[in-house]
């Protein structure tokens, strides 16, 4: 468990501008005078560009390198980043500011916000197709256990769609 935390530590010390990370959960042990044969560090990070997430990479295994000679334990890396980055391209942000103003035109302010979220829209804007993703419904406290929406938001986020929708087609 120790090496856990140390890890988990090191990992923490890599969030910087454009990198989150979230050391989010270790497992493992048993009664407090045993020393546990397995442990497991759950880690979430978020790079905003390819270039962070190639260095995040390297990092990690330097830092698993270390725990590894400093603890003498084994180390088993899984998992990965599973989704690409979504910077905000010149495309990207015309989609938005297209959205903004069908939302203006209906009473709604949308507002850009970076989020650091991970959703489809990131494999979708790796494929370079312009993705928005503040389109949904409004609520709060998401993916917690008291994540909830404003029911009123169901008619305003359709009629958003719809005219975003009809714009695009006219402008194509």
């Amino acid at each position: 468990m120790l090496a856990a935390a140390d890890l988990a530590l090191r990992l923490d010390r890599l969030k910087r501008d454009g990198l989150t990370v979230n050391p989010s959960r270790i497992e493992g042990g048993s009664p407090s005078n045993v020393v546990p044969d397995l442990a497991v560090l759950r880690v979430n990070m978020r790079p905003r560009t390819p270039g962070i997430e190639a260095a995040a990479k390297r990092e990690i295994e330097e830092a698993v390198a270390a725990v590894r000679a400093e603890r003498e334990v084994e180390i088993e890396l899984s998992g990965g980043f599973g989704r690409p980055p979504k910077p905000l391209t010149s495309e990207a942000e015309a989609l938005f500011n297209l959205v903004k103003q069908a939302g203006a035109d209906l009473g709604q302010s949308i507002a850009w916000q970076p989020s650091g979220g991970v959703c489809d829209g990131n494999n979708i804007a790796a494929c370079g197709v312009p993705v928005v993703d503040t389109m949904g419904i409004r609520g709060g406290k998401i993916h917690s256990m008291d994540e909830f929406l404003i029911t009123e938001s169901l008619g305003e986020r359709a009629a958003l769609s719809a005219v975003t929708i009809l714009r695009l087609m006219e402008a194509a």
